[in-house]
């Protein structure tokens, strides 16, 4: 299965009513089996045929289940109909995809982050960021316009990552008495930055490496900068690596 933030880049259409979540007493014998390998059931669905659609969340991807008119057979995958449409990524969406963007996009707004740009930016992005990384650094440089327009807020989760160094510089920026500032004296040297990192971390600062760092690990993520967004319908998306001219303009919107 493709992960979390690979499938979050999928363009989904249409809209879904969503079924009330089951209890588990509910749930139809063969649909409880599959639970008991690790699924959960988040929801229902209707599907073609005397099909019965379950929408379910499997560690941080989705599924869909159909459950056969007799109750007693288990399908497990896409569905598609005649015109080759994928009758499963509308459910899925509304379901599955949602609901686990909301709780991202809230775990990221309480990790520990530096503000680069307006707090009354209209827009909001967030990147996993190490000090070491020169991915990092050139996003920083293709978002200055954005930015310094007031248009945009980049939010840099901080984790280190890269070089044995890294944790130490991570701690050094979000341990600065001006944050915002340390990390762009740092972004605008480049290579010169002349960023020392912490020998020793205090706990406080090393706990908020820690949860950031498990925030990163949860969502399946390895490389910085890992970039999170909402587009223009609202929807999460996710870019890894510093993005292209036509995907900047995704991201950060128009000029």
């Amino acid at each position: 299965m493709p992960r979390l933030h690979h499938l979050l880049t999928l363009a989904f259409a249409g809209a879904l009513l969503q079924a009330p979540l089951l209890q588990a007493e509910e749930l139809p014998a063969a649909i409880r089996k599959i639970e008991a390998k690790g699924a959960k059931i988040v929801g229902t669905f209707d599907a073609p045929n005397g099909l019965r659609g379950y929408a379910a969340q499997y560690q941080s991807r989705g599924m869909t289940l159909y459950l056969t008119p007799d109750g007693q057979h288990v399908l497990l995958g896409n569905l598609y109909n005649a015109d080759g449409k994928d009758l499963s990524l509308e459910p899925l969406k509304k379901l599955v995809y949602d609901p686990m963007s909301k709780e991202i996009w809230a775990k990221m707004q309480a990790s520990s982050w530096i503000a680069d740009g307006s707090k009354d930016a209209p827009r909001t992005v967030y990147l996993f960021s190490d000090p070491n990384c020169p991915y990092c650094n050139m996003f920083w440089e293709q978002a200055r316009p954005w930015v310094n327009a007031g248009k945009v807020q980049l939010r840099h989760i901080m984790v280190g990552i890269i070089r044995e160094d890294s944790p130490g510089k991570s701690a050094a920026l979000l341990a600065a008495k001006e944050p915002e500032k340390a990390l762009a004296d740092h972004e605008k040297a480049g290579k010169g930055s002349p960023l020392k990192p912490l020998k020793e971390i205090p706990p406080a600062i090393q706990a908020k490496l820690d949860a950031n760092q498990q925030l990163m690990d949860e969502l399946e993520l390895s490389a910085t900068p890992a970039i999170f967004y909402l587009d223009d319908q609202g929807d999460l998306q996710q870019q890894q690596g510093a993005p292209s001219p036509d995907k900047l303009v995704k991201i950060l919107g128009p000029k």
